[in-house]
């Protein structure tokens, strides 16, 4: 019916320019189309006329009418079909109305100070205290403000929340992916219309600077959004397969369904951006969402939680699709063995990556695993260091250097490498360390932040202090940072090294902080740089600088990584389009991208009747009781007129499929 109307709305304007196509309006002029019409009517006809059949000029005007009645029969289809695929979209965007949804804020949620006897500070950020059994203390990392408490839920507890999910998603599974673009379009209004409060929230819970927080939380959390909603619909189609000459009569198909309930266990380096990222896959994808949040940052989840919630509540859909775990070790090994939750979603360490496989196991339920990287950075001996310098440092010191996809390796060629050190010797010494927030005497204009986990700075330490033995030099920093935030709070100084090799620690394990280690590749060969690259179990993403763009394309052919960008750093996530994922020890599937949104379904494969009243048959030499003879000439000749490249064989075929039936 709509196309119907659109039909009606469309055909003045076709008949129009039907004319003009047709140069009713002004005969002596003739187009391309007309040209071709009247070459391809005259060499037919000319066939036709030269054996008496037809009369020239008569056929030749007639086959260019009906030419130029097809053309426009189909630009008119083509059309109609375009508005009708549009006109949903147009009106879903231009004329549906987003709703806004406001979230109520606690004083430490709403502001950068400290509210007077709001919080207290302590040098001993411990997680657990012995007087609040069953809690989890929270901390501000940079300062050792406690921020409160949250629970330190039970497995019985976890199961509960999974049960009160999975009883909610039938009914969101069948919602349309308009209500659904609606729910996301709602919690990105939210989000942009409260970014400073969303990068406060962050900064408090995980000690990093707001604009770390504005580029990692908000910004890609805003691109997923918009990724998903944009070209979600299409990725989730059904996707229609070739059946080959067996089954020319089938019509096949994958088809993408909601898994039911998916279980994620989200890091502590990107509080906001890690729980929400699969939130949105999970959501748009028809499947309810059950996060473990990690205990080092699980105060910032009770109000990333109420946005989502809000915004269910707000488009008139069932809240509990989304539950949010918070606890320790106890409540993720739950959360992965709980018989309710359908598929596994894990971002963090290859030693805890090994323990959810484990878990995993025994129900032999899927897994996602992001387990981070020792991404390299190269810049060859014809780079400009006024141009790639300022990378370096964005790629080492973003939030601390506490990313995945960080670059943990920076390799500069030896026609360079005196100068690029002497350069980066000063840019780290000139980054400011503190508090990021405009609280406990701190005015927040900061450009390092402190560590999420006390526990890593130690971690950092030991590897720092390995490569020293092993004949690396530490340039600046190379210890904790006691100098900033009154003694309190969790700091390691941002930190240069240099003559890295391959037989240190640091070159293997991930560091996780704000460390620039840099190794020379001698004789500014490109193989040796490979080689020295490779040289690693991880492999998650990898970036090369050349004034070659083909030079710097051919060597990130020859990195084993799940990312590579060429002449560019950290882009790869900013195109959601793009799977998410690594190699070796840095996992293995992917999240992003269609990939990503297709791994919260399950794939259906479908075959149907393409053509009414014609359905597979068994035929009688095959069929039971089978007669041995007569079933091998037959296959055996099947198999033949179908494959044999000899015609020959084929006509043979044929033949004995004759005498078989």
């Amino acid at each position: 019916c709509r196309v119907n109307l659109f039909a009606a709305f469309l055909t003045p304007l076709l008949a129009s320019a039907a004319k003009v196509v047709a140069r009713e309006t002004k005969p002596p002029t003739l187009t391309r189309l007309d040209v071709f019409a009247d070459k391809l009517a005259g060499r037919a006809f000319a066939f036709l006329a030269a054996f008496g059949i037809v009369e020239p000029g008569l056929i030749r005007a007639a086959l260019l009418r009906v030419f130029l009645l097809v053309t426009v029969y189909v630009t008119y289809r083509v059309t109609a079909w375009a508005l009708y695929s549009l006109f949903p979209s147009v009106v879903e965007w231009c004329l549906m109305s987003v709703p806004t949804v406001t979230v109520e804020l606690a004083p430490l949620e709403s502001s950068d100070s400290m509210p007077a006897g709001s919080a207290s500070q302590s040098k001993d950020l411990a997680l657990s205290d012995p007087k609040r059994p069953g809690k989890i203390q929270c901390w501000d990392p940079s300062t050792g403000c406690r921020l409160g408490e949250v629970a330190a839920m039970t497995e019985k507890e976890v199961y509960a929340a999974v049960a009160v999910a999975k009883a909610a998603q039938p009914d969101w599974a069948q919602t349309t992916y308009r209500q659904r673009r609606m729910v996301l379009r709602t919690i990105q209004k939210y989000i942009v219309n409260n970014i400073e409060t969303i990068c406060r929230v962050c900064s408090r819970d995980s000690g990093k600077p707001k604009v770390d927080a504005l580029l990692g939380e908000v910004m890609t959390t805003c691109e997923k959004i918009r990724c998903i909603n944009s070209n979600g619909e299409e990725w989730l189609q059904k996707s229609y397969r070739p059946t080959g000459p067996l089954m020319v009569h089938k019509t096949a198909y994958v088809e993408y369904v909601p898994l039911g309930v998916l279980g994620v266990i989200a890091p502590w380096n990107y509080p906001f951006h890690n729980m929400l990222n699969h939130v949105i896959s999970g959501l748009f994808s028809g499947n309810a969402v059950v996060s473990k949040v990690s205990e080092h940052t699980s105060w910032s989840s009770s109000y990333f939680t109420r946005i989502v919630r809000a915004a269910l509540v707000a488009n008139g859909h069932n809240p509990d699709i989304v539950q949010t775990i918070t606890g320790f070790g106890e409540a993720g090994a739950a959360l992965v063995s709980c018989p309710d939750v359908d598929k596994i979603i894990f971002t963090g360490s290859p030693a805890v990556g090994k323990l959810v496989m484990r878990g995993a196991a025994p129900h032999l339920k899927p897994v996602i695993l992001e387990l981070g990287g020792k991404d390299p950075m190269v810049f060859c001996d014809d780079v400009n260091l006024d141009e790639v310098m300022s990378w370096s440092m964005r790629g080492c010191f973003q939030n601390c250097g506490q990313n995945c996809c960080g670059v943990e390796r920076l390799f500069v060629y030896e026609k360079v490498y005196d100068e690029f050190l002497d350069r980066a010797q000063a840019k780290v010494r000139s980054l400011r360390q503190g508090v990021p927030l405009a609280c406990c005497g701190s005015e927040g204009e900061v450009d390092c932040g402190a560590m999420v986990m006390e526990g890593q700075i130690d971690i950092i330490q030991s590897l720092i202090d390995d490569a020293v033995k092993k004949g690396a030099k530490v340039h600046c920093g190379g210890k904790r940072n006691t100098a900033v935030g009154g003694g309190y709070g969790q700091f390691y100084e941002p930190t240069l090294i240099s003559g890295v090799t391959s037989a240190m620690r640091i070159s293997k394990e991930e560091v996780f902080g704000p460390v620039m280690c840099v190794a020379k590749v001698p004789n500014n060969d490109d193989a040796e740089c490979i080689r020295m690259i490779n040289d690693c179990s991880f492999g998650l993403g990898s970036s090369v600088y050349s004034g070659n763009k083909e030079r710097a394309k051919l060597m990130g052919e020859q990195i084993r990584s799940g990312m590579f960008t060429a002449n560019d750093f950290g882009v790869n996530y900013l195109v959601q389009s793009l799977p998410f994922g690594g190699v070796n020890e840095s996992g293995f599937d992917r999240f992003a991208g269609p990939e990503g949104l297709r791994a919260c379904c399950l794939e259906r494969s479908i075959v149907l009747d393409r053509i009414p009243f014609v359905k597979t048959s068994i035929p009688g030499p095959i069929d039971y009781p089978i007669k041995t003879k007569q079933g091998l000439l037959f296959g055996g000749s099947l198999v033949n007129m179908m494959y044999n490249e000899s015609w020959l064989g084929k006509l043979l075929a044929v033949v004995g499929i004759i005498k078989a039936s």
